[in-house]
């Protein structure tokens, strides 16, 4: 089940999306402003974060700088009921996966939710998939040798 920790200091929006993000089959974890939301990530696996930008003690785009700058592949899809473009073009900029605005229309959150997973699980494949290539370069080589030593032996 993945995990989407969910950012918002309005305690109705922060239950509604819980309760949206649970009916969808994902594991809702919630934070009232940044620095929980920033903590609660850093002490437990994360696959996506949903924030709202304007909050109390530390913002949606600082939330975002921080957590880019623990994990550069987080995907993070931010929350605004006061949109403006320099704060899209900031969001985008600072490396977020996507900006909606409030009020949200779930069924496009839902598939943002779902691209931005989606993402994830291939960012992860990839990073997998190379290590095992390092893997095998390295061990070509020793299995080469022990090869030759062996056929030599015989």
């Amino acid at each position: 089940m993945y995990s989407v920790l969910i950012i918002d200091d309005e305690e109705d929006i922060l239950d509604v999306l819980s309760d949206v993000i649970k009916s969808w089959g994902y594991l809702p974890i919630v934070a009232r402003d940044g620095q929980d939301a920033l903590q609660k990530y850093q002490e437990m696996p994360v696959d996506l974060v949903l924030s709202d930008i304007k909050m109390p003690k530390m913002d949606g785009i600082s939330l975002l700088e921080r957590i880019k700058k623990l994990d550069k592949k987080a995907v993070i899809i931010l929350l605004t009921g006061y949109p403006s473009i320099e704060s899209a073009v900031q969001a985008m900029r600072n490396g977020a996966f996507d900006y909606l605005t409030k009020p949200v229309n779930l069924d496009e959150l839902k598939v943002k939710i779902e691209r931005g997973l989606e993402r994830m699980r291939l960012t992860r494949s990839l990073a997998f998939l190379k290590g095992i290539n390092w893997s095998l370069i390295i061990s070509i080589p020793i299995w080469l040798i022990l090869g030759i030593i062996l056929a030599k032996m015989l």
